[in-house]
């Protein structure tokens, strides 16, 4: 007798959703990234997260500049520099200016895993709240420290910082900042006057081959190229030509007396040729 066949689907797999987004994992051995759950699900840009993932996967040492990362994706300045200034102040990245023993102020970048001054938090399992009892509350994310410090106060910056930061209005009449945002790029300016910059050369690079259109504040692009310009080489005094010494003479010795004297050629010396003068009128 055969066997009885059935036309009834087969039933479905009790643990595979029947909405959503399905994943199909794949072990990788070799070029691959490990990126935090937090950062990778981070609210807000799409840019940020994938400039994130980029950098996250490059080796030490590669160039992440503004240049670079424009060079391989598709957004342009004003993009990349918000994404990078959002990646800062989260504390996935840090921008340090140092000093070379040259002399050469260079931009050193460092990108953390896991934001900077925070530790990894263990997983929790995750219950199923009773049918008795109410839903588990989520838990309060904490803001990062750069969130909660207070804004600094345009009274305590450096006059002449803020005297520059105020007169790029005149160059571009988009470049208008406010209180809070001179006083948060005063110190970056003051650092660059106390190398021996001059304020016309911050003014040429902060507003020199600015965007036709700003997407956002202009402050954020202020912001950054102070921070990722490398310090220009003040310009040395000009140096004055050595003084030009008259050409001594040589020595000569005298055809009357013997005695050495200084003159272009051979000949006689000022009190022979006196003496000879007074010879001649005598006679």
């Amino acid at each position: 007798m055969a066997d009885s066949q059935s036309n009834a689907r087969l039933r479905a797999d009790a643990g595979a959703p029947t909405t959503g987004v399905i994943h199909v994992r794949t072990r990788l051995t070799a070029d691959f990234t490990v990126l935090s759950n937090a950062l990778a699900q981070r609210r807000g840009s799409a840019v940020t997260i994938g400039v994130a993932a980029y950098i996250a996967s490059l080796p030490d040492g590669s160039p992440v500049s503004i240049a670079a990362l424009c060079a391989h994706f598709s957004e342009g300045e004003i993009l990349i520099s918000r994404a990078l200034w959002e990646l800062e102040a989260a504390g996935y990245l840090e921008r340090r200016r140092e000093r070379t023993a040259t002399g050469q102020v260079r931009t050193r970048t460092f990108f953390y895993d896991v934001p900077a001054g925070r530790a990894p938090e263990a997983p929790r399992p995750r219950r199923r709240p009773a049918r008795d009892t109410a839903p588990e509350q989520p838990d309060v994310v904490p803001q990062p420290a750069s969130a909660q410090a207070p804004a600094p106060a345009l009274a305590d910056a450096d006059p002449k910082a803020v005297a520059v930061l105020s007169s790029l209005r005149r160059i571009d009449p988009r470049l208008i900042l406010s209180a809070s945002e001179a006083a948060r790029l005063a110190p970056a300016v003051a650092a660059w006057l106390a190398a021996g910059v001059g304020p016309r050369e911050i003014t040429d690079v902060l507003t020199a081959r600015l965007p036709e259109r700003f997407r956002a504040r202009p402050a954020g692009v202020l912001a950054f190229r102070l921070r990722e310009t490398p310090l220009p080489v003040p310009a040395l005094p000009p140096q004055r030509p050595p003084s030009e010494r008259p050409a001594v003479p040589p020595l000569q010795t005298c055809d009357g007396c013997e005695r050495a004297f200084r003159a272009p050629g051979p000949g006689r010396c000022r009190d022979c040729r006196g003496h000879g003068a007074i010879v001649s009128a005598a006679a």
